[in-house]
């Protein structure tokens, strides 16, 4: 796992203000977005603390943007040999991340997925005994890996009268559960079928959850942040006290609005002139979700568009690092063709450095297509 260890260094009385771009540039940094990075998958999946991964596929062009040479088949494999998993963690969304970090993080995020089913389905298991629904539901998932429709209606046989999906959201919030492959596995497609981790993995969850640590590991990926930034990225409530615990081991800043930002002493804050390539987001990317305040890197341009919150999410671009416009990918006969559509104008330099980069998403994404066209839409 990421080392995120960092001597102890002072907090001065007058912290620095850190404007938008030195934010943009430090976050983008630890989000390995201004340079490609050599690590291997698993230890860019342990820098970033997972990648949100509720798609079986699109999370992948995430590991292209960030990962020198990277391939698909990197990551396939190592679901299917169950060094990476997919697992419901931070918001109680699905997020690919290392096995190591499955059993460590689980039990941390657990309060998440417990105060959703509360909100959600709580009132359809009042009377219902959590350890008798918990013993049932991970033998059956044990047996064998069950879509959660299929784990209702068996669990719906020893609770008749029950709703079957609310007894399978239980299980889902009160039991670690893993999606297996081929779910998940580029190039390849499969049910939604969930085991315990601990089956699948041959381990069991960590025994002290650490809060403290997983503070420190968002710092890591995500910093400088303020404590709503953590909570919004976690989806844990109450880490002020985490924070304040952790401030003699921190630096402190300012923002350009007066909130305090939290770092680790020795992570990179690059200059704010620092050139940013293009660079292609998927749709969940983490970049775009884990902030309270989202302005270090989307625009009044990109909130101008509207989308639906509950509709299809954009695949966003970025531009000098911050989001630029929208871009998809669609087969017309054997040709594939990537459409990008940029808020506003873009100078010649950059929409050329835009077009060069969509050349070689192509060539990653649809190596399978005789033929790539790229085209630019006028802004708008």
């Amino acid at each position: 796992m990421a080392d995120i260890r960092a001597p102890r260094a002072p907090v001065t009385a007058t912290s620095p203000v850190l404007g938008r771009r030195a934010l943009n540039r430090a976050t983008l940094e630890r989000q390995l977005l201004l340079d490609r990075s050599p690590m291997t998958v698993v230890e860019a999946v342990e820098h970033l603390v997972g990648l949100q991964a509720q798609t079986p596929h699109t999370w992948y062009t995430g590991l292209w943007s960030r990962l020198a040479g990277f391939e698909p088949e990197d990551a396939g494999a190592l679901l299917t040999d169950r060094s990476l998993v997919r697992i419901a963690l931070m918001r109680s969304t699905i997020h690919l991340v290392s096995a190591a970090d499955c059993l460590e993080l689980r039990p941390v995020m657990a309060p998440v997925s417990e105060r959703g089913l509360s909100s959600n389905f709580g009132r359809n298991l009042v009377g219902v005994d959590r350890r008798e629904l918990v013993a049932a539901g991970r033998a059956l998932v044990e047996e064998r890996p069950l879509t959660f429709g299929a784990l209702g209606r068996l669990l719906a046989e020893r609770w008749p009268g029950r709703d079957p999906a609310s007894l399978a959201q239980a299980i889902r919030a009160w039991t670690p559960l893993v999606q297996v492959p081929p779910r998940g596995v580029w190039g390849k497609s499969g049910p939604i079928a969930h085991t315990t981790a601990e089956s699948w993995l041959g381990a069991g969850l960590a025994a002290e959850p650490s809060p403290r640590r997983a503070v420190l590991r968002y710092l890591a990926a995500f910093g400088p942040a303020t404590v709503k930034d953590v909570q919004t990225w976690s989806g844990l409530t109450r880490l002020r006290e985490v924070v304040e615990g952790l401030r003699p081991e921190l630096v402190t800043f300012r923002d350009e609005q007066g909130r305090e930002l939290f770092d680790l002493p020795g992570a990179p804050r690059p200059d704010p002139d620092v050139p940013a390539p293009p660079r292609f987001l998927y749709d969940y990317d983490n970049l775009l979700l884990s902030h309270d305040d989202r302005g270090r890197v989307v625009t009044e341009e990109h909130r101008g568009q509207a989308y639906e919150p509950y509709g299809p999410v954009p695949q966003v671009v970025l531009v000098d690092g911050f989001t630029s416009g929208e871009w998809k990918i669609t087969r017309a006969g054997g040709t594939a063709v990537l459409t990008i559509r940029p808020y506003v104008p873009l100078p010649n330099a950059q929409a050329t450095a835009l077009a060069e980069e969509g050349a070689r998403l192509l060539g990653f994404a649809a190596a399978d297509a005789p033929d790539h066209d790229v085209r630019l839409l006028p802004a708008g």
